[in-house]
């Protein structure tokens, strides 16, 4: 009696069959993880992604608080009808642009070459 596999089986359980076009060679990719140069690339995203990230999340969250218990200064009149608020508000924008072209522009350079690389020798079999 053919029972089907239990959300407990998985791919490693002689129970369960491979999925398609699964092979019985070693884990490569769970090799390249491992390897330095995975490390590296990591690294590499990580030492870009994080620290933007924690000051774009620290100059929005500084928007916030500046809307809800500065409205005086945020009230404030730059130019004609333009005032404080509304200028930061336009800088959330552009910052946003700004990281995504400057994270496009870091992967580019950085990043691809070290993915590319990978891959490549992924798919090469090394």
């Amino acid at each position: 009696m053919d029972t089907a596999p239990t959300a407990a089986q998985g791919p490693d359980d002689p129970g369960c069959p491979a999925p398609p076009g699964a092979s019985a060679e070693p884990d490569r990719f769970g090799e390249v993880q491992a390897g330095a140069e995975f490390g590296e690339l990591r690294r590499a995203q990580r030492s870009f992604a994080f620290p933007v990230t924690i000051a774009f999340v620290t100059w929005y969250l500084l928007y916030v608080l500046l809307s809800n218990y500065a409205g005086a200064f945020m009230d404030t009149t730059v130019i004609g009808n333009i005032n404080v608020a509304f200028v930061l508000g336009l800088g959330q924008f552009l910052t946003t642009f700004l990281i995504a072209w400057w994270y496009s522009r870091h992967a580019a350079a950085e990043l691809d070459p070290k993915a590319e690389a990978l891959r490549a020798r992924l798919e090469a079999g090394e």
